[in-house]
C-alpha cells in the first residue's frame, strides 16, 4: 500500500514540479513570461485590496513573486513526494496566495463571459 501512496504523491506533485521547472527555465532577468502575465493582474488585485480594505499593498518587483512561487512549488512538491506535511503546506500556501490574483473573476461583471471562465478556473 505504501507504493501506491508514493505513486499517487508523485503523480500529484508532478504537475507542480513541471510547472516550477518551466517557470524556472523561462525566468531570465525580468521574471520571464510569468512575470509579464502576473504584473497587470497583481496591479488590479492591489487596487482592489486597497479600495476594499484601505490597506496599501507595498510596491516590489514582480520577479520576486515569481521566484517565490517557483520555490514554493518546487520545494513543496519535492517534500510532498516524500510524505512531508510541510511540502503540502507550501503547496497550499502557494495556491492560496496566487489563485485569487491569477483568476481575478471578481473584477468582471457577472453577466460577462470572462467572469464565467475565470470563476470556473478559480473553482477548480
Amino acid at each position: 500500500m505504501a507504493l501506491v501512496s508514493f505513486i499517487g504523491r508523485v503523480l500529484f506533485a508532478s504537475v507542480f514540479i513541471l510547472s516550477a521547472w518551466q517557470e524556472f527555465n523561462e525566468f531570465g532577468v525580468d521574471g520571464g513570461p510569468a512575470a509579464k502575465e502576473l504584473r497587470p493582474k497583481f496591479n488590479v488585485f492591489s487596487k482592489t485590496v486597497s479600495s476594499h480594505t484601505g490597506l496599501q499593498v507595498p510596491e516590489f518587483d514582480i520577479k520576486y513573486v515569481v521566484a517565490a512561487a517557483v520555490a514554493f512549488k518546487g520545494v513543496g512538491s519535492i517534500l510532498f513526494t516524500f510524505g512531508s506535511t510541510i511540502g503540502a503546506y507550501l503547496l497550499v500556501l502557494h495556491q492560496l496566495i496566487l489563485t485569487p490574483i491569477v483568476y481575478d473573476f471578481y473584477n468582471y461583471d457577472t453577466e460577462k463571459k470572462e467572469f464565467g471562465l475565470l470563476f470556473t478556473k478559480f473553482s477548480q
